[in-house]
C-alpha cells in the first residue's frame, strides 16, 4: 500500500486569505508550506482510490481511467468541490462512495454527470479492486465517515477526518483492528474551550494514544496550528508526524510500524 497526502489543509487552507500570521507569510514565501484541501490517494497494485475531492484540479491530476474510485468522507464543499468540474467529463463512469447524506452538496446528486454515487453503511465493508474499506462513523456537523482500509497482504491504514473525538464503537473497532498507519484530524492547536467540529492537538494526541503503536500523521491542519508549531518546535513524539502536501508514505513505512 502507498498513501500520498495530496492536500493537508482545513477549509481555509494555508496561507489563509487576508492573514499575515507567521505561518501564512511563510507559506506565501515558500510553496512547500502551502496546504491545499484535505485529500489523499491510496494505491495498492492496480487500484487507486482518491479519498475526498476537495482539490479543484482533479481533471488535470488524474487522466480518464486512472482512478478506481473516489471515496468521500462527507459532503462539505472543501471535501467535494473538485467533483463539480469532473462530473461534466466524457467517458466511463467514476464510482463515488460516501456516507448516507440525503442532501449531499448542492446539485451533485441531481446533475451527477459521469459520477456514479453509492451510499455506504457504517461498518459494512466494501471491496474496490485490491483494497477493502470499512466506513467508520465520526463526529462532525454533517454525516461523516472515516475509513479503515486494508490491502491484500494485510497492510492497514485508517483515515479519520473530519471529526472531534471518536464515537465509542469506532474507537473500539480501531483498537481491535490495529492499523499500522493513521491519518488523523488535527485542525487546531491546544484550545481552552472544547472544539466544536474538529480535533485540537489535545484531543488528537489522546486519540493517538488509544491507537498505539500505530504511526499517526496529523492532517486537516489550519494556519493557527502551523503558527502554534512555529513557537513549539519539538512538542510531538517520534510516533506522531504533521503531514504536508505531496508527502508519500510507502508500504515499507507501514510495515515497519507494525513490526514486520
Amino acid at each position: 500500500m502507498r498513501v500520498t497526502f495530496l492536500g493537508t489543509g482545513d477549509a481555509g487552507g494555508v496561507p489563509l486569505y487576508g492573514c499575515n500570521c507567521p505561518a501564512c507569510m511563510r507559506a506565501r514565501a515558500v510553496a512547500a508550506f502551502r496546504r491545499r484541501p484535505c485529500t489523499a490517494l491510496v494505491e495498492a497494485g492496480d487500484t487507486r482510490i482518491l479519498i475526498d475531492a476537495g482539490l479543484t484540479d482533479l481533471t488535470e491530476r488524474f487522466p480518464p481511467g486512472s482512478l478506481s474510485a473516489i471515496v468521500v468522507t462527507h459532503f462539505h464543499p472543501d471535501h467535494v468541490q473538485g467533483l463539480f468540474h469532473l462530473r461534466w467529463g466524457i467517458g466511463a463512469r467514476i464510482p463515488v462512495y460516501g456516507p448516507p447524506d440525503s442532501e449531499g452538496c448542492a446539485d451533485l446528486y441531481k446533475n451527477h454527470g459521469l459520477l456514479e454515487f453509492h451510499r455506504l453503511s457504517k461498518f459494512d465493508r466494501i471491496t474496490v479492486g485490491d483494497l477493502m474499506l470499512t466506513p467508520l462513523p465520526l463526529i462532525h456537523s454533517k454525516v461523516t465517515f472515516g475509513y479503515a482500509i486494508e490491502d491484500s497482504i494485510g497492510q492497514r491504514f485508517a483515515y479519520l477526518t473530519d471529526t472531534v473525538g471518536l464515537p465509542p464503537r469506532t474507537e473500539e473497532f480501531l483498537k481491535d483492528w490495529r492499523p499500522g498507519l493513521v491519518a488523523l484530524d488535527c485542525t487546531q492547536p491546544p484550545e481552552n474551550d472544547p472544539p466544536r467540529n474538529h480535533n485540537d492537538l489535545t484531543i488528537a494526541l489522546a486519540i493517538a494514544e488509544t491507537l498505539t503503536p500505530a504511526k499517526v500523521w496529523l492532517t486537516h491542519i489550519s494556519h493557527d496550528m502551523d503558527a502554534w508549531r512555529l513557537k513549539n518546535v519539538g512538542e510531538l513524539s517520534p510516533r506522531i508526524t504533521v503531514a504536508h502536501d505531496s508527502q508519500v508514505v510507502s508500504e515499507i513505512d507501514i510495515n515497519r510500524r507494525r513490526g514486520k
